[in-house]
């Protein structure tokens, strides 16, 4: 816990280190996959534990409404993205805990929901939930997009993840609010290009680089 060993001081300039060594290529990457599952009209799935399990909510909820302007929120015409945290259906992930097992939280879901192509985003500080592993072999398995968020030396998930981005760093506190800071960023970027607004005004929607 790096707070416990810094003053407030020490650790907003640690936060500022970290964050520089973030590779920029990779959160290109992870908003490139998400304006991808947009064009192709795939679902997005978020998952996680504990401050990552709020994590995948606070992204769900941002990535449903604010990737449109205010103005197209009422019509009903335009092309959403389809995004659910698996996170949030209460009964479900209690029900499956209960008769199953923990490890079968999310996949017992995608098994529902999941297809060819969707893209399921999986955050994990330590790289080694078991539920979190399942849900991405499973995916792999079947045809679906895995980009991992990791923290720590990234664990077995930044080993099975098709794509990620790591933070390389032992403090889960950390970690998990360099997650949620570097999101802020992929949703204003999926937001513009969505909107041909800021940066990418006038341009296609069918942005070069996008991957699929």
């Amino acid at each position: 816990m790096l707070g416990a060993t810094l003053d407030a001081d020490l650790y907003l300039k640690r936060l500022q280190q970290e964050l520089a060594r973030i590779d920029q290529q990779a959160l290109r990457r992870w908003a490139d996959r998400v304006f991808c599952a947009w064009q192709q009209e795939k679902f997005v799935f978020i998952i996680g534990n504990g401050g990552s399990g709020t994590t995948a909510s606070h992204m769900a909820e941002d990535l449903g409404k604010s990737t449109l302007l205010e103005k197209d929120l009422y019509d009903e015409t335009r092309r959403r993205l389809k995004v659910l945290s698996l996170t949030d259906n209460a009964g479900w992930l209690m029900a499956v805990a209960n008769d199953l097992s923990y490890e079968q939280v999310f996949v017992q879901q995608l098994m529902n929901y999941g297809q060819p192509g969707d893209l399921l985003i999986a955050i994990s500080g330590s790289g080694n939930s078991p539920n979190v592993l399942r849900a991405v072999e499973w995916a792999n398995r079947h045809g679906l997009v895995t980009f991992g968020l990791t923290g720590y030396d990234g664990g077995r998930l930044k080993q099975i993840q098709q794509d990620g981005l790591h933070v390389d760093l032992n403090d889960m506190g950390m970690v998990e609010s360099i997650h949620l800071c570097l999101f802020h960023w992929v949703l204003n970027d999926v937001f513009a290009r969505i909107n041909r607004v800021g940066r990418y005004a006038g341009s296609a929607t069918d942005q070069a680089g996008a991957q699929s």
